[in-house]
């Protein structure tokens, strides 16, 4: 990461995925000045490039069978001809743009020596221009993106590997056809992938994907530099859109770009036995030489999320969102505690944990339904919302229930047996009610409640509380404030932060009298142990 001159315009740097560029006022002027003259032209020269592409790129594979399309187009007028046009036009785009010059460091290394090229940090679309200076290698793409006019004809004359990704079989016959590729000896030509798997704000490098180190052959790591006074080119998750990142940068009168050629990294046979092991060293030697962190943040689907121990956690919990929410509807402190209440109440009744937004409103007391509505968008993407979740998730980073509370009502809930103990859906479906998202990967967690038999209650506070990962939930998740990537929202209760002294044996509140089934309705519960 470029260090930036004191004087240039700041951003906000939440977590990886919050990108907010701020102008000064000359700065505001300038562009909108320059931005007026350049942008229109720049575009449309862009633009211009794109469509005389589109009909050339079609030629690349016309006229061929399947069986000829699925063998490396290498050889022939296909490839002297019209991938040195395909070249310049792809090149004249970015010059357009204002991609005047691209400086380079080091050497790349050529397919039998490194078949895959890892890409990073990935700051924006704009980190295309990369293809051109490696000369257009292949890539992955999402399979939708082959209807896009101009791009499914430029994916398709690059021979890229499609997939859907949410579509299983897809996803494994790209798996299936990025390693025969990588492992043709040459026979293919280099893949160049962005192993982040998404786009972010270039403070940390997130964690890689392994979809680059699964053959286990040697790749060639490649740093992206953006060395300029104003941050334009990124655009990610939250904060400056795509069309403003565009303006900006086209608004320069011109944007530096440095591509630096890391050494061939060859695998250990470790390594190349554990893809993911692989993908974490790499990662840490692009980071420790771009001189940032290395973290465990992933963006899973369209939500920004944080590794730890197999568990997702949401870098904006969505129980933060809701009583924010709540508040902005006009709850105050006591009516939201008395809403939890009410939904605990509903959660052992015999109407069950179940609820539509037209139940939600009156149960959280409020005077908007569309706040209802949002509210259960963010647990759920039907108009059925499990009120479990929202009561977990919210208590436990509001500060009302001292953590063991909590914990003790959370696995009365989820003890779907009235047996003691817990099953590893039921440690999955607890441990996503409490962060407020679904969890898909508690493997680990239930190998370590279940060392001494089948999790009881007492396993899964001392993991929680003793084990050197999990007990990080409630030093930095299971707090009002204990969220890094996200403001902290104002408690709920003035003066509970001491309420996270977990190991308390007098925290007594608010223990549910009787459990519930899987389908809501009560049963009667044991007591406490």
């Amino acid at each position: 990461m470029e260090r930036q001159n004191s004087h240039q315009a700041t951003y906000s740097s939440q977590h990886p995925f919050v990108h907010t560029l701020k102008l000064t006022r000359a700065q505001l002027i300038r562009g909108m000045v320059l931005g007026s003259i350049l942008v229109p032209i720049r575009v449309c020269l862009a633009v211009l490039c794109f469509l005389i592409m589109w009909p050339i790129a079609r030629l690349r594979l016309a006229g061929l069978s399947e069986a000829e399309r699925s063998r490396p187009v290498t050889t022939g007028w296909r490839r002297w001809l019209l991938h040195p046009i395909i070249w310049f036009l792809s090149r004249a785009v970015f010059f357009f743009l204002g991609f005047f010059w691209v400086r380079v460091k080091g050497c790349r290394a050529g397919r039998k020596e490194a078949p895959v090229l890892a890409v990073a940090p990935h700051s924006s679309f704009l980190d295309m221009l990369v293809l051109t200076e490696t000369q257009l290698p292949a890539v992955v793409s999402r399979s939708e993106n082959q209807s896009i006019p101009v791009i499914g004809a430029l994916l398709e004359f690059n021979q890229s590997v499609l997939v859907n990704r949410k579509d299983p079989e897809s996803r494994k016959r790209a798996v299936v056809q990025i390693k025969e590729r990588l492992i043709s000896n040459g026979y293919w030509p280099q893949m160049l992938m962005f192993p982040e798997g998404t786009t972010t704000n270039g403070t940390t490098l997130i964690k890689f994907k392994p979809g680059a180190f699964l053959a286990g052959v040697p790749v060639q790591p490649v740093l992206l530099h953006y060395p300029n006074k104003l941050d334009t080119v990124r655009w990610t998750h939250r904060g400056t859109t795509w069309v403003e990142a565009l303006w900006h940068t086209c608004s320069q009168l011109y944007t530096n770009v440095t591509v630096e050629y890391l050494p061939v990294y060859t695998p250990s046979q470790e390594e190349k036995d554990d893809p993911n092991l692989y993908a974490d060293n790499v990662q840490k030697l692009m980071a420790k030489t771009l001189g940032i962190p290395a973290t465990d943040h992933v963006m899973e689907g369209r939500v920004p999320t944080r590794k730890l121990g197999g568990l997702s956690l949401p870098l904006e919990p969505p129980a933060r969102e809701t009583l924010s929410l709540l508040h902005k509807d006009g709850l105050r402190e006591s009516e939201v505690e008395a809403a939890l209440s009410k939904m605990i109440d509903r959660c052992q009744s015999e109407q069950g944990w179940r609820a539509g937004v037209d139940e939600l409103a009156p149960l959280l007391g409020l005077r908007d339904r569309q706040t209802a509505a949002k509210i259960c968008g963010l647990y759920s993407k039907d108009d059925m919302v499990d009120l479990r979740q929202i009561y977990l998730s919210v208590t436990s980073v509001s500060g009302l229930l001292g953590f063991k509370s909590l914990l003790h009502t959370a696995f009365t809930l989820y003890d779907r047996e009235c047996s003691g103990s817990l099953t590893a859906v039921d440690v999955s479906d607890l441990m996503g009610a409490l962060v407020g998202s679904p969890q898909y990967h508690t493997e680990e967690l239930y190998t370590e409640l279940s060392l001494r038999g089948a999790p009881t209650e007492q396993d899964l506070f001392r993991v929680l509380t003793t084990h050197p990962t999990y007990q990080k939930l409630i030093s930095e998740y299971f707090t009002p404030g204990g969220v890094e990537s996200t403001p902290p929202s104002s408690p709920l209760t003035k003066g509970k932060a001491g309420n996270n002294n977990v190991g308390s044996p007098s925290d007594n509140r608010t223990a549910l009298p009787y459990k519930t089934a899987d389908n809501g309705s009560p049963l009667p519960s044991k007591k406490n142990d």
